[in-house]
């Protein structure tokens, strides 16, 4: 998993399946049975999550951008938020387009990415190239709403440059099937990477998020944190990699993932790593899933508050920890009333 599967949604032959074991929780090839139709041209008409803070943002409808290309490559001006929205409208077809960003050296940016979906058994595929020069920083926040029958998978590569910032947090609902998959070079040089991830699944929703970061040289920190919350009959999958290159050392890197099930038939699987083959580093994980705190509930229900509300009240507290950590203010805001909103719906 240290290298993204290339996917091409007109090539049967590239759907990944549970034959490869980083693909196994998540089988694309069983759900897309064929090459996919490429999806009808689509207008936007509808606002963004992140339309408070740019109502305007880069838009790829249905996989075309405003001059029908399926690719943008571009520069951040750093100061006021990017703005990226890939938007589906469409039945039983498909598109793909890709991104490419750098940050030029010493600038700060934030990139605030959201993939809207409406239609049923769409398939939307986004791979992305982000550079993030030396003593630069980029907080990428992605707010992923698709449908229920929609298929979403993206595939970012983010290189990172001595001194640089990488902070990254993916919000889903989930959809049939939907991937967020990042990838992360890390030069090691004092550079600073943190991912983090929330997860909220319901229904019969899948969502993976699978992270790789590969530490290639000395005095590097990464720190991870996703949490998710699943129930009824719906599929979370955390796969978080860490490799420590030879040579790497004095790598500071540490991985939490915790969830919560709330209903038997909803499921999580877990599988977070460490790959060490470097001296004198400090590396540890940590995973748990369990139902919520029957005590705190308890106390909760005894000074009066509806069962529903305490719930929510309780698994709003429990992911609050991720949203807390988004840097831009504006963004955080309007993350915490997306995750509130579906977590009481």
């Amino acid at each position: 998993m240290n290298a993204p599967f290339k996917i091409d949604l007109w090539d049967v032959g590239t759907f990944p399946s549970r034959r490869e074991e980083d693909w196994k929780y998540t089988d694309v090839a069983r759900v897309l049975k064929g090459p996919v139709a490429l999806a009808p041209e689509a207008a936007v008409a509808s606002p963004g999550p992140f339309s408070e803070l740019d109502p305007e943002g880069f838009v790829f409808a249905n996989g075309r951008a405003w001059d029908g290309s399926n690719q943008a490559t571009y520069v951040t001006n750093g100061g006021v938020p990017d703005v990226i929205r890939f938007v589906t409208r469409a039945d039983a077809s498909g598109w793909q387009a890709s991104v490419g960003l750098t940050v030029k050296a010493g600038q700060s940016a934030t990139l605030l990415e959201s993939y809207e979906g409406q239609g049923n058994g769409y398939v939307a595929y986004v791979p992305m190239r982000i550079v993030v020069e030396a003593g630069a920083s980029l907080e990428r926040i992605v707010i992923a709403d698709d449908a229920a029958e929609g298929v979403t998978l993206s595939v970012a590569e983010i290189r990172i440059e001595e001194r640089a910032k990488f902070h990254q947090t993916v919000l889903t609902s989930g959809a049939r099937l939907q991937r967020f998959e990042t990838h992360v070079r890390h030069p090691g040089a004092n550079a600073e990477v943190r991912l983090d991830g929330i997860y909220l699944l319901r229904d019969g929703r899948h969502s993976d998020q699978t992270t790789v970061v590969t530490h290639a040289g000395t005095d590097g920190v990464t720190v991870q944190l996703t949490k998710g919350v699943v129930r009824d009959q719906a599929r979370g999958v955390f796969q978080g990699r860490i490799v420590v290159e030879e040579g790497a050392d004095r790598t500071d890197a540490r991985m939490g993932h915790h969830a919560l099930i709330l209903s038997d038939r909803a499921e999580v699987d877990a599988k977070p790593e460490l790959e060490i083959y470097a001296d004198d580093v400090a590396c540890a994980h940590g995973n748990t899933v369990g139902a919520l705190d029957e005590d705190a509930l308890f106390y909760a229900r005894q000074r009066g508050m509806p069962e529903a509300e305490a719930r929510a009240l309780l698994t709003e507290a429990f992911i609050g920890e991720v949203i807390d950590r988004i840097e831009h203010d504006g963004a955080r805001e309007v993350v915490r009333a997306w995750a509130a909103e579906r977590l009481r719906a």
